[in-house]
């Protein structure tokens, strides 16, 4: 397994500190009718209220709070069409430094606006991982800047862990914690933090049967890539990475995969019982809870909440008028 500092006990102690004051310290929500339907005490932590809407921020703040300031200086840059694209632009507002972000030309224009709204500069490449990647490698020789990957970083996943050490200390007692997968980074991040500072507690992931390569990957033992994956949830579509995929292994009870109706079920419940608008992602894990209830009966559960940046437009599509 690779090894970092930042991703030991005393690294993740110094990230939240580094990010105290930096990003929001985000609420920790339940619905007692909610709990009724689904049969456990369910804690949302609400990463949907995070700057930028999504727990992204708190990885790309870490990710430039730890750069050496020569580095730091000549700027940051990385390929997302993304939560990570606006949450590495406003980052880099926030340290007065440039930002370059490789976005894919069919990337939605909502996205690319809210990117170049943060000041950074948007290079556009053809839609493929091998075209991000050449993309990026191009801009890092012209202006010198340092590659910040979305999830497959130490320093991202250190301060994706934060999310988690908060919500243990708001939310004492916790038997079961939880959180979506894609890329891994927010769940190994979780994981860790369980691991230090509350191992008595036992991680699960959620994720889309239609995009179910973290759960292969576990079954494999080898990171087996998401090719074709087919899903409403939009931000769990990669693949895990080398520095990702042990710590899961490592650290993560179970990957449970559920339903494209249990994801809508879960979207519809948070939205009329806790009047939160989050992104079919961060419903996931939920939807876990609504697919496996006998997992969770009478247990107290949190769940991470990883965003609420969803496209309004395509709420008519999934919930047609019965």
């Amino acid at each position: 397994m690779l090894s970092s500092p930042y991703l030991t006990r005393e690294g993740l102690a110094t990230a939240r500190e580094h990010l105290k004051g930096q990003v929001k310290l985000t609420p920790v929500l339940s619905s007692q009718s909610l709990n009724q339907l689904v049969g456990a005490q369910v804690y949302f932590k609400a990463e949907n209220f995070q700057k930028v809407g999504a727990f992204k921020f708190r990885g790309a703040m870490h990710a430039l709070a730890v750069l050496d300031p020569e580095e730091r200086a000549r700027g940051v840059l990385t390929h997302s069409s993304g939560n990570h694209a606006q949450a590495l632009a406003l980052a880099a507002r926030q340290y007065g430094v440039p930002a370059w972000i490789v976005m894919p030309k069919n990337a939605p224009r909502v996205k690319r606006e809210a990117v170049a709204g943060y000041g950074a500069e948007i290079v556009l490449c053809e839609p493929t991982l091998k075209a991000r990647e050449s993309t990026a490698a191009e801009v890092q020789a012209r202006t010198g800047a340092a590659f910040i990957h979305p999830y497959n970083d130490p320093r991202i996943i250190a301060g994706q862990a934060t999310a988690s050490l908060e919500l243990i200390e708001q939310q004492p007692g916790l038997e079961i914690v939880m959180a979506p997968v894609g890329g891994g980074g927010l769940l190994s991040g979780t994981a860790l933090a369980m691991h230090y500072f509350a191992p008595q507690i036992p991680i699960f992931a959620a994720e889309p049967q239609g995009a179910d390569d973290a759960f292969r990957s576990l079954q494999s033992g080898s990171i087996q890539p998401s090719t074709d994956p087919q899903t409403i949830a939009d931000g769990l579509l990669t693949s895990l990475g080398d520095w990702t995929f042990p710590l899961i292994q490592k650290h993560v009870e179970q990957i449970l995969t559920v339903s494209e109706e249990n994801i809508l079920k879960a979207l519809k419940l948070i939205f009329e019982r806790l009047k939160m608008v989050v992104e079919p992602s961060g419903a996931v894990p939920l939807a876990a809870i609504l697919e496996y209830p006998e997992r969770f009966a009478g247990k107290s559960v949190g769940l991470i909440v990883s965003g609420g940046n969803v496209d309004l437009a395509k709420l008519g599509e999934w919930f047609k008028p019965e």
